[in-house]
């Protein structure tokens, strides 16, 4: 079976076809860098990492591009506050404070999630030239008009305009429900460039100094890194209107080429059933919700569902991701207390297992049926070692791996799969006292692992382990 994605720009799933034999060319929309990450940032970056990982496992080589927004409206407000508790430091650099604060914060929070770092992370500020020289194009080809020291795209004529959204533009005119700005030729036009206002962080351009325009930011850093046609734009469906719609316009009005082959769109997060928002007080940040959750378990949880599918967290949902893991990472202990290792390269690749896992992922990434693989077979490793059936365990256990590294669940890949050595010499050591019915040297040995946070229980088959709460 071959790979098909689900194209929003076509509303089907497509046969996925790369430009080049082999290669994949991916840009991921980052963070605005002027607050934590919350929950939709996460359900977005672990499922496009997701896809770049099943990606790299079909043989495919991979340049994932995620950018940075670090100069922006929010940014500078962000700043502005900062100031006044600290007012001997100038605009600009409290801008750098804030951009270069949330963006080490995402890092920190994504490493949590085992999100694989992108080839290359551009910051909209190092690629200012690229932005004015995208700019100037559109004027001199007539899409782009200076006022006053703004420059603005003027959607009329870009005949596609609205092909992503499939929005109809007399019908977008029609709905326009902001106050008209006069200097610009219809409503619906947006800002290439925008003039500085007083001491806010700004560049030289031909009209000026000023600062570029949030759409232009992503046109001009992806085709820097991809070229000017490229495979994969993924986002939230929140940026479909207008952020993508409005790159797709300037960057095919410039290129006169198509723009990219594939949009992926994730989709929204949902607290008990309510729209995650500040008013309504049921937004959390990151750092909040890992407090309480392992992040392991959350990434388990998103991918639960098929990444456009929206999804609603609870408490409920995540006691069953919780108990998932679980029931992974025992798996995954039993086969290592068997002393049962996985071989350098994968041998084992004809099983129903592997044909699940794979039919269920070239479905546009159906992670949650994927999952269904892995717990299957999760069972049948299960029932061999139970049955002391070695073999089969050690063909098995090494499939399990593997989808689970395909995952971002990979008990390695930044988490903790073996106990200390030590460790393990005392849960041998214990197991030998039980032999001898030596209880008194047993029942130490398991207060200390308590004291480790190692939570011993004892089974027919032998004692096996879990962290402490």
């Amino acid at each position: 079976m071959s790979l098909k994605v689900y194209n929003t720009l076509t509303r089907t799933k497509e046969e996925f076809l790369p430009l080049e034999e082999g290669e994949v060319g991916m840009y991921v929309c980052g963070v605005t860098a002027y607050d934590e990450c919350h929950l939709g940032h996460a359900r977005a970056y672990v499922a496009f990492d997701v896809i770049r990982r099943y990606l790299e496992y079909k043989g495919y080589q991979v340049n994932h591009i995620q950018n940075f927004t670090d100069v922006d409206d929010k940014i500078i407000a962000r700043a502005r506050k900062m100031r006044e508790k600290s007012s001997e430091k100038d605009l600009k650099e409290l801008c750098k404070e804030v951009a270069e604060k949330y963006t080490m914060e995402y890092f920190e929070h994504m490493d949590k999630l085992t999100v694989k770092r992108a080839t290359q992370y551009p910051r909209a500020t190092e690629h200012i030239g690229e932005m004015i020289k995208l700019t100037e194009g559109l004027i001199r080809k007539g899409y782009g008009y200076q006022v006053d020291g703004d420059v603005f795209f003027e959607i009329g004529k870009f005949k596609d305009y609205g092909k992503l959204s499939q929005r109809k533009l007399e019908e977008m005119r029609a709905g326009v429900r902001v106050e008209m700005d006069e200097r610009k030729r219809s409503p619906l036009d947006f800002a290439l460039w925008k003039r500085s206002k007083e001491d806010e962080p700004s560049w030289d351009s031909p009209w000026g100094r000023g600062r570029p325009g949030w759409h232009i930011e992503c046109s001009a850093m992806s085709m820097k890194y991809l070229g000017e046609s490229f495979d994969i734009h993924a986002g939230g469906q929140d940026l479909i209107f207008p952020h993508h719609e409005n790159e797709i316009a300037q960057s095919e009005g410039y290129t006169g080429k198509p723009f990219v082959r594939y949009w992926l769109h994730n989709g929204f997060v949902t607290i008990n059933r309510e729209k995650m928002s500040k008013s309504l007080g049921n937004f959390f940040t990151l750092r909040e919700i890992f407090e309480k959750y392992d992040s392991r378990v959350v990434r388990l949880f998103f991918l639960s569902t098929h990444y456009r599918k929206p999804i609603d967290f609870s408490d409920d949902k995540l006691a069953k991701a919780k108990a998932g893991l679980e029931r992974i990472e025992n798996c995954l202990r039993e086969v290592e207390r068997k002393e049962l290792r996985e071989p350098a390269a994968r041998t084992y690749r004809g099983s129903i297992y592997r044909t699940r896992f794979e039919e269920a992922m070239d479905d546009d990434f159906n992670t949650a049926a994927a999952l269904g693989a892995i717990f299957d077979l999760v069972s049948r490793v299960n029932s061999c070692l139970e049955k002391g059936d070695l073999s089969s365990v050690s063909k098995a256990a090494p499939e399990l791996r593997d989808f689970c590294q395909v995952l971002g669940l990979s008990l390695e890949s930044g988490q903790e799969v073996r106990l200390e050595e030590d460790l393990v010499k005392l849960i041998k050591e214990r197991e030998k006292a039980r032999q001898k019915k030596d209880w008194a040297r047993a029942d130490a040995i398991r207060t200390k692992l308590r004291e480790e946070g190692i939570i011993l229980e004892d089974r027919p088959q032998g004692a096996t382990w879990r962290r402490a709460e």
